[in-house]
């Protein structure tokens, strides 16, 4: 039997506490911010490009101009190349709700039209971005009152200190496998070596799943599931092949300053110490792009508006975090749809 519509009267009255507690929240959490300084802004949700990685699939649409001409653009899947576009302008700390959109994700914690929350802080470490992550969900915690946080089975509390975690130890002491061995000495994936760790393990590995495909499996089977477990765990250190737009560490040019923030086993947040070289950044664009062609079919088009800011952009730490997932938590709903208005059809 299917549930009734989402607009019935005894639908939404059941849904309508949880809707009140989110907007308690954002005003809460915008608080937050102005109270440290930091302007809201609003990025346009049109994009030239909606980001270039391998695994994001973008809503296209048409512009049509007042003389004809037509061109293709995208609903963005992140505010990230509008919001760093400011900061390239001279805007040093800001945030936005952002209203985005990513195709082919749909589920329990995921929605095609979602708010993701972001901020950026110019000239300050992601350490800094770390701490503000972990005071959001403390916050969301006192704004609805909730002792703790519970998903399927999981429990997490909300005020207790944050687990420090680099991915290299949750292979080690989740899936039993030693990642930094499978890395070159500038943190490029050997796929065989990862590969044959695998199979040890148990995994299945297809003849064309490289390195990244055989990674995701095992973070999402083996160790996900273990992180935010009674509190809240922040996975950092990622191997640089994994970095997206983060910048090298200084400290182990193996990995990247690029940070996840897991409760209850769901990821809340992806956060990086932001990468600003145009050069770098557009070999990783072009590099995911091709796989994007191999496994797809299709790419999506580079940004050179944003390439041309980034080499202006100040040093900076930036994060997103899925708000409608952490409405979810501190709400105690089951799945994201519980937590928004109107439910994309």
């Amino acid at each position: 039997m299917n549930p009734s519509p989402w607009w019935t009267p005894d639908r939404h009255a059941d849904r309508r506490p949880a809707l009140i507690q989110r907007g308690r929240i954002k005003a809460a959490t915008r608080a937050w911010f102005e109270e440290r300084g930091f302007t809201e802004v609003e990025c346009g949700a049109l994009a030239v490009s909606p980001g270039n990685e391998a695994h994001l699939h973008a809503f296209k649409t048409e512009a049509i101009e007042t003389g004809g001409a037509r061109r293709t653009l995208y609903l963005h899947t992140s505010p990230e190349f509008a919001a760093k576009k400011l900061l390239a302008a001279g805007e040093t700390r800001i945030f936005d709700f952002a209203r985005v959109f990513r195709n082919r994700e749909r589920g329990p914690s995921h929605a095609p039209e979602f708010t993701m929350l972001e901020w950026y802080r110019a000239n300050e470490d992601y350490d800094s971005v770390i701490a503000d992550c972990v005071a959001l969900v403390r916050l969301a915690a006192e704004t609805t009152g909730a002792a703790q946080f519970e998903h399927r089975g999981r429990v997490c509390d909300p005020r207790a200190e944050a687990e420090r975690l680099t991915v290299a130890d949750a292979f080690t002491h989740h899936a039993g496998i030693d990642l930094p061995a499978t890395l070159n000495e500038t943190g490029e994936g050997q796929r065989d070596i990862l590969a044959t760790k695998a199979r040890r393990g148990g995994f299945d590995v297809a003849d064309n799943d490289n390195w990244a495909d055989i990674f995701s499996k095992i973070l999402v089977a083996r160790v996900e599931p273990k992180l935010g477990i009674g509190q809240p765990t922040i996975l950092c250190e990622y191997p640089r092949c994994e970095a997206a737009l983060a910048r090298a560490s200084a400290r182990d040019p193996r990995v990247a300053e690029r940070f996840e923030l897991y409760v209850c086993g769901v990821e809340l947040a992806n956060g990086f110490g932001e990468l600003t070289d145009p050069i770098e950044q557009r070999a990783r664009f072009e590099s995911e792009m091709a796989e994007k062609q191999r496994i797809y079919g299709e790419r999506y088009p580079i940004d050179e508006d944003f390439l041309a800011a980034l080499a202006h952009m100040p040093p900076a730490s930036g994060v997103a975090l899925g708000f409608d997932r952490l409405v979810m938590l501190a709400t105690g709903s089951r799945k994201i749809g519980d937590v928004l208005w109107t439910p994309a059809p």
